[in-house]
């Protein structure tokens, strides 16, 4: 005859269930929000300080760190130290003036060419001038960043009259670049003044 007694739990009715008395509940459930009220703090600081920019270091660590990427980035200090395109060299030059060109045959002329005269000349080879390349690349250039959207709504006004209103005037002056350059049929149409010779010295002779 088998054990029937209370104290023995009948077969597959598993242990007795864990009770927990209702002050030790209290404490729980108190330890319980003071854990979850931890967390949402830190949470919130990790928050703030990813959103906070890095702290700038001293100048003296700025130019450490200045130099030791030019260390690692050899290609970076062989490149043109400059982007106007009188600093640039062979195919950048060539890449770079045919850019320009496009620029200024198919915005700049179509928009501000005006009429040609002798008071107002202008030169269809302008490429072979050197000062119009520069000024008309710095125009360029300048146009790039004031014709941006980040530039503002005022940016297009400053353009015309910070750089393209000075430019036109020296480069379509009648002793501007372009003077050698006329319409009239009995002088050449293209013409390059020569730029005065560097003055050598009795040292260098």
């Amino acid at each position: 005859m088998s054990d029937t007694s209370p104290t023995t739990p009948a077969p597959g009715s598993g242990p007795e269930p864990f009770r927990v008395s209702d002050e030790d509940l209290d404490d729980l459930a108190s330890a319980l929000a003071q854990t979850i009220a931890e967390v949402k703090r830190h949470g919130v600081i990790l928050d703030r300080l990813g959103s906070e920019p890095d702290p700038v270091p001293p100048a003296d660590q700025q130019e450490d760190g200045a130099a030791e990427a030019e260390a690692d980035d050899p290609e970076q200090t062989d490149g043109p130290a400059s982007v106007f395109i009188v600093a640039l060299g062979g195919e950048a030059y060539a890449v770079e003036l045919a850019a320009l060109s496009n620029w200024v045959n198919h915005l700049l002329l179509p928009v501000y060419g005006r009429e040609i005269s002798t008071t107002r000349p202008w030169c269809a080879q302008w490429h072979d001038h050197p000062e119009a390349v520069a000024r008309l690349h710095a125009l360029w250039l300048a146009w790039q960043q004031l014709t941006d959207t980040q530039a503002g709504l005022a940016g297009p006004s400053t353009w015309h009259r910070d750089h393209l209103d000075q430019a036109l005037v020296h480069l379509r002056a009648p002793d501007g670049p372009f003077a050698a350059c006329t319409t009239s049929p009995t002088r050449p149409n293209h013409r390059v003044l020569s730029t005065p010779a560097p003055e050598h010295t009795e040292a260098e002779a």
